[in-house]
């Protein structure tokens, strides 16, 4: 553990050094959170019956998807990692003393670390003294913040996991290109990144609740809100628990059954 605590840190200090990128990350995301929340505000008002969640909670989930994007996006990627695999270099990596699977997920959830914690504080600051109604609200209670923390917590190890699937594919698809496309777009659908789960069809939130990706992002947002009960929140962490236990034994078993069939030629 010493080892994966290292290569963390490391990673860490590296990523926290593009501050200039993270402040032009945070003003684009300003702006796509201003534009989200302008298109919801014209379909809340045009509305036939009263939405499932309200614009007031809405725009608060909205925000909180934008600091905490590289929590919870998966077109979020190492092209570095995806360079060692397609060119063999990855060979290398197998000489170290560690486990392949534990030490890309270090390095993977460092990254992702050092991204929200340079984007993060900006962007919550500046939401929560915008004008009505365009502000962004305290949670109802000190429980509720607490639960949301370890919900987004837990979201995030569960996306890591998920995310580590995309690079192992690409060992037997040897582009990156198709797995990019399936799980950053089927992935943050169902994750509620781009209409949130309340708001689609009955049948699609039924598909929505299976997959794990509503646990990354949609749940920890609504738990923020008070839109899920503490009660249920609570279940909620078990169950995050239990996706992030299985997808790391699943994703561990993929990739040594990868590096089976791998055979690297030259040098």
């Amino acid at each position: 553990m010493k080892v994966y605590a290292a290569v963390l840190k490391l990673r860490l200090l590296i990523g926290m050094q593009y501050r200039a990128a993270a402040l032009a990350g945070v003003a684009t995301q300003f702006f796509w959170g201003f534009i989200s929340i302008m298109v919801f505000e014209a379909f809340y008002e045009h509305a036939a019956v009263t939405p499932p969640i309200s614009l007031k909670e809405l725009i608060t989930y909205i925000w909180l998807q934008q600091a905490f994007l590289a929590f919870v996006m998966l077109w979020f990627r190492d092209n570095e990692l995806f360079d060692l695999i397609t060119s063999g270099n990855f060979a290398y990596e197998l000489c170290r003393p560690t486990d392949l699977y534990g030490f890309w997920y270090a390095k993977l959830l460092a990254q992702r670390l050092s991204s929200a914690l340079l984007r993060c504080y900006p962007i919550l600051i500046i939401a929560l003294f915008l004008p009505k109604p365009y502000n962004m609200t305290l949670p109802p209670n000190g429980t509720t913040f607490l639960l949301f923390v370890i919900t987004l917590l837990l979201g995030l190890l569960l996306l890591v996991a998920i995310s580590m699937f995309l690079y192992i594919s690409v060992f037997v698809t040897l582009s990156p290109m198709g797995s990019l496309l399936i799980f950053g777009v089927l992935g943050e659908f169902f994750a509620g990144l781009i209409i949130p789960i309340p708001l689609m069809p009955l049948w699609l939130q039924k598909i929505a609740y299976v997959l794990p990706f509503r646990w990354t992002a949609d749940f920890p947002f609504r738990v923020y809100s008070g839109h899920i009960p503490q009660t249920e929140a609570l279940i909620g962490v078990f169950i995050q628990l239990a996706y992030l236990l299985g997808l790391l034994w699943l994703g561990k078993l993929a990739l040594n059954a990868a590096l089976k069939r791998v055979i690297v030629q030259g040098g």
